[in-house]
Order: structure tokens, then C-alpha cells, then sequence
């Protein structure tokens, strides 16, 4: 049997499971007063398959530091209305909506055919709606170094998500800092994403809706029902269509990474309200850059890319851009001026994949990137990578992940954080066809 046979049979085998599992829907198991409306309805869902194995204080001188404003105007959608081309009242919704939500179907933005199910009707992949945390001390219990973790930083205030409770419930609706937040991760497209949750002066809350469009999770708001795409925060269908949710400036780095370098925040708990597999990668091999994207049905992937190639995108809407991780591990720092904006884009091995093992302590190290401005006090710095570590080419300070001169002259400056989102090649191509890939 040869590679290319192996491969289509593999993905034939994954497929399967995953379409197998997707259409059983098992009862979540509510733990505690606390757990939410879907599980105590009985309604809640494993999201895939489960894999076949089983689950198994430095300081960087950087004390907690304030997160510095992002140019909103600039980086990211501002939560006001965009101007789109509403489509035909009479196209019916996709099968199974109409009995489940009270949205209006009649108001949309994207071709119903466009959506597909993912298995679990809506909530069967339950939201965390009343999020526990734990200190840094109690989940380095069962968290392991390389395991990857969101962080949304607020003020002095940090947290991190881990991606093994997002794996099982993909939505978390939050407050940090007083401010209501919503924090999301697509598995099949490798998209972590935090969003503003007050939108209109009304705070809202998430939850999924068992479609996908584009192999990207499809949300909806509990006060309206409106649908909503994860991968640009859009409003697709019902009251709000049209309408943009606010992105935060969210890195993806490495356990190790967010408790060295933020030894007072804290963490999402594995206390949910529902039991899980936590730690268990229920996509095992989904990210084998050999095979394509199951369960995918959209526009053709360009070809520049593999389809599974993981790429950093940063879109500034006048521009948007593509950051090969392969290119990224070349350079480790690379310096661009996106829609006007100098940039910097730096990339840093230490992350493991969520996508790979069985268990997610276990994918291979696949490193992790986050941009930033490169302008401070006035002044555009260049970056580079001496072998060791990313420096200023003005000054030699080093700088770390997120963005913190850790060293040198500028030791305890923070870079503003440009929103910046990890993607699969064939889902960002797919919601930004005209984008530009990264090349030094």
C-alpha cells in the first residue's frame, strides 16, 4: 500500500468517526448547582469522537503588567453596524433551525447552503456560562508546560483558557476586569478568538449552534438569537445581521509561557458544571499537514498553502495578511507594515499542538506567533532573531511572546498588542480569499 493509499484511507477512517459520533447525541452529565440551562434540559453533547487512548516558578521580571490599549480604529472591528447585502427573505433556514431557534430566519447575510450541521443540535456543545478559577498553583496540577492556553489580559488582570475545556465546549462567557467577554475556540480550524460581549450598550451571551459554515463554528446570542461566524465576528443571520462583534487581542501560547510570565493570574477551572475528557484530544491526527480537512465544504483552497498549513493572520480591514508558521520558524521575528501599520510578528517554539496526540500534552511542538506594533515612544524598532533570542536591532533588548522587552535597555516595555488569529490555511483563505501571504 502506498503513502497517497494510506492517506485517503486514513481520512476515510477519521471521517467516519467523526460523522458516527457526531449524530449520537449523549446526555452531558450536569455537576453542581450551577451547571447551565442545556445540560439540566438534558440536551448537551460530546462534540466528537473520543480517542482511542486514555488520559494520563520563574519570573521574567515582568511583574503583571498593564496591558497597553490597541488602537481599536485600526486593528479591529468596532462593534458598529457593517454594510452588507441582506439576501433572499424566502430561502428556507437550514434544516432542523427552524424548530430550535427563535431567530429570524428571514434576515440574512450568507446562503443557507452555505451551512452545514456539525451533529449536536444547538447547546449540545454546552458554553461555559458560569466560569470557576483556580490559581496558577492548582492548575500546573493538570496542566502540563508545552499544553496550549489562551490569554486575555485585562488592566494588571490575566487569564488563561486552556484549550483542553475549550476543546469539549468552545464558548466561555466571562467578565475580566469588569468587562464582559466572550471567549471562543474552533477546533476544526484552530481558531482561538476573544470577543467584547456588550454590543449596543446590551451584554450578550454565547452559545453554539451545532452549524458550521466553512468547517467554522457558528454561535448564536441567547438575546436575540442572532447567528454569528466565529472566524470574523460577523452577525450572518436574524435581528443583528450584519452587525460586528468587537475583537481583543488574544494570544495562543504555552502553559509554561503564561505562568512564568504572569505568576499572579489566574485560570478557567475544569470545574464547568459538566464532566469531560479534559486533557483528551477528541481530534486526534486532524491536523496532519498530508491529509484535508474533513467535514470542509466550501470554496476551493488556494494552492500557495496546504490546506491544514497553520498561518498567524492579522487583518487590518484595508489589508489582510497570512503568516506561514513554517515561513515564521525560518525568521522568528518578522517585521511588516500591514494597511499602514508597522508590525511585528514574532514566533516562539514551546507550544504543543491541540490537534495531534491523543492527549494534548502530547502534539508536537508546533510553537506558537502573536503580532504587535513595533513602534514605541515614536520610534519603529526592527526585530530580528540572534539564534537564541528575538531582539531590537536599535537597542538589543530582548523580547519574549508576548510582546515584553525581558532584557536590555527596554527591559519592562510592553508592545501593543495587534488582534491576531491562528488559522488553518483553508478556513482563513476561505472567509479572506484576497488575502496577502507573508513573504520576507
Amino acid at each position: 500500500m502506498n503513502i497517497e493509499t494510506r492517506s485517503i484511507l486514513k481520512v476515510l477512517s477519521i471521517s467516519m468517526l467523526v460523522l458516527t459520533a457526531c449524530t449520537s447525541v449523549i446526555q452531558a452529565v450536569p455537576v453542581g448547582e450551577e451547571a447551565s440551562e442545556s445540560a439540566q434540559e438534558g440536551v448537551a453533547a460530546t462534540n466528537e469522537f473520543l480517542p482511542e487512548e486514555t488520559a494520563q516558578e520563574e519570573e521574567t521580571g515582568i511583574q503583571s503588567p498593564q496591558a497597553p490599549p490597541t488602537e481599536t480604529q485600526d486593528s479591529e472591528p468596532t462593534g458598529q453596524s457593517a454594510h452588507v447585502e441582506l439576501l433572499d427573505t424566502n430561502e428556507e433556514p437550514p434544516a432542523g433551525a427552524g424548530n430550535q431557534f427563535s431567530t429570524d430566519f428571514s434576515i440574512h447575510s450568507i446562503p443557507y447552503s452555505e451551512v452545514l450541521s456539525g451533529g449536536p443540535p444547538k447547546d449540545g456543545i454546552p458554553a461555559v456560562d458560569n466560569p470557576q478559577y483556580v490559581n496558577i498553583d492548582e492548575a500546573d496540577e493538570w496542566i502540563e508546560a508545552l499544553e496550549p492556553v489562551i490569554v486575555l489580559q485585562a488592566g494588571a488582570q490575566a487569564r488563561a483558557y486552556p484549550i483542553q475545556i475549550l476543546m469539549w465546549h468552545e464558548i466561555v462567557n466571562d467578565v475580566l476586569g469588569g468587562e464582559p467577554v466572550v471567549v471562543t475556540f474552533c477546533p476544526l480550524c484552530n481558531t482561538g478568538i476573544a470577543f467584547e460581549r456588550t454590543f449596543n450598550g446590551q451584554v450578550l451571551d454565547f452559545g453554539t449552534t451545532g452549524r458550521l459554515r466553512f468547517s467554522n463554528l457558528i454561535m448564536y446570542d441567547r438575546q436575540t438569537e442572532t447567528w454569528w461566524q466565529q472566524a470574523s465576528g460577523e452577525a450572518i443571520a436574524g435581528e443583528l445581521t450584519g452587525e460586528q462583534l468587537t475583537f481583543l487581542p488574544a494570544a495562543l501560547i504555552s502553559w509554561e509561557e503564561f505562568k512564568n510570565s504572569y505568576p499572579k493570574g489566574d485560570v478557567l477551572s475544569r470545574e464547568t458544571g459538566f464532566q469531560r475528557a479534559y486533557g483528551q484530544n477528541p481530534y486526534a491526527g486532524y491536523d496532519n499537514i498530508n491529509t484535508p480537512p474533513f467535514l470542509y465544504r466550501g470554496p476551493a483552497t488556494p494552492d500557495e498553502l496546504p490546506a491544514v498549513a497553520r498561518v498567524l493572520t492579522v487583518d487590518l480591514r484595508e489589508e489582510a495578511v497570512a503568516y506561514p508558521y513554517t515561513t515564521l520558524e525560518d525568521v522568528h521575528a518578522a517585521n511588516d507594515t500591514v494597511a499602514g501599520k508597522d508590525i511585528v510578528v514574532i514566533w516562539e517554539e514551546g507550544t504543543a499542538s491541540a490537534l495531534d496526540s491523543g492527549r494534548l500534552a502530547e502534539g508536537r511542538d508546533v510553537g506558537t506567533a502573536a503580532a504587535y506594533s513595533r513602534v514605541v515612544d515614536g520610534e519603529r524598532l526592527t526585530f530580528s532573531y540572534d539564534g537564541e533570542s528575538i531582539i531590537d536591532d536599535q537597542t538589543g533588548s530582548q523580547w519574549n511572546i508576548l510582546g515584553q522587552a525581558i532584557k536590555g535597555e527596554l527591559a519592562g516595555i510592553q508592545l501593543e498588542p495587534v488582534v491576531s488569529v491562528n488559522h488553518f490555511w483553508f478556513s482563513w483563505a476561505a472567509f479572506k480569499p484576497e488575502t496577502r501571504i507573508y513573504q520576507p
